[in-house]
């Protein structure tokens, strides 16, 4: 029975790499699919240049998040009105951090409701990576499913260990890495192993999520010679980008220990039968 997903995200561009697979999958067998994005991402940087004369990365952003939700078959984007915090997690007025809990929540609530959703997305408590934004998301996710009444919570994730081999290999196959995608210590990024409770295949959809991330095209310029992690993704030859690309993770902190191989499957009913 097709249901609802609404998958929550902090920024333009993270949809596309944590549940993109997911989220065009969900559409493809059917089910209904609501991008929520938290902040305007406009605290990322371009290269310069890159902005039209009067456009803002806000609006360019936006954009970008459009051509991406279409690329996945998104029935429905939607952004919560929050400024980006940044890495520094900025608590000026308007700031996604800055933003009172219960008022955030309930931005998100209403429109759980509205689409009587079955499966939340959000992320792992510490935000994959410690970004004050994507931690907000935990927060504000969780209580919004409460409000709401939503039966099915599920934090977007990654392996830990995967991640850990990726890192350690890339440089000896000739790929570069942004600092902040290899710090010394990943032991407190993501998940281990033994977390995840859904492991969800996404082979068959490695083209609409490549075609996420390429929508984003401000991210993968720079002010300065770094090299951006959208840049490097995007890079890879096919067989590599399947590699990484062909699984999503998620956990299920209401049932430790489950298996499970598809967004739905322990999601307790549909809220049309409640």
């Amino acid at each position: 029975m097709p249901g609802t997903l609404v998958a929550f995200h902090a920024h333009p561009d993270d949809e596309a790499l944590l549940t993109a697979g997911a989220m065009a999958k969900a559409v493809a067998e059917g089910h209904r699919v609501v991008l929520v994005v938290a902040t305007d991402g406009a605290a990322g940087e371009v290269g310069p240049d890159f902005l039209d004369p009067g456009e803002s990365l806000a609006s360019r952003r936006r954009r970008e998040t459009e051509s991406s939700a279409a690329a996945l078959g998104v029935h429905r984007l939607e952004f919560l009105g929050y400024r980006d915090s940044g890495l520094d997690g900025d608590r000026g007025p308007g700031s996604f951090v800055a933003a009172e809990l219960d008022e955030a929540a309930e931005r998100l609530a209403c429109i759980l409701r509205e689409e009587r959703a079955d499966v939340l997305t959000t992320y792992d408590p510490n935000g994959g990576y410690g970004h004050p934004d994507h931690v907000r998301v935990h927060q504000v996710g969780r209580l919004a499913a409460e409000l709401a009444a939503t039966p099915s919570v599920l934090e977007a994730t990654i392996n830990r260990e995967l991640l850990q081999l990726a890192t350690q290999l890339a440089p000896t196959m000739g790929f570069e890495l942004p600092p902040e995608m290899a710090p010394p210590d990943l032991s407190r990024w993501y998940a281990a192993p033994e977390e995840i409770t859904h492991t969800i295949d996404v082979s068959d959809y490695l083209d609409h999520k490549r075609a996420s991330m390429e929508a984003h095209v401000s991210q993968t310029t720079a002010a300065t010679s770094t090299v951006r992690t959208l840049q490097v993704f995007l890079s890879l030859p096919d067989e590599l980008f399947a590699a990484a690309f062909s699984t999503e993770w998620f956990i299920d902190r209401a049932r430790p220990g489950a298996e499970a191989h598809d967004l739905f499957a322990l999601a307790p009913g549909r809220q049309g039968e409640r």
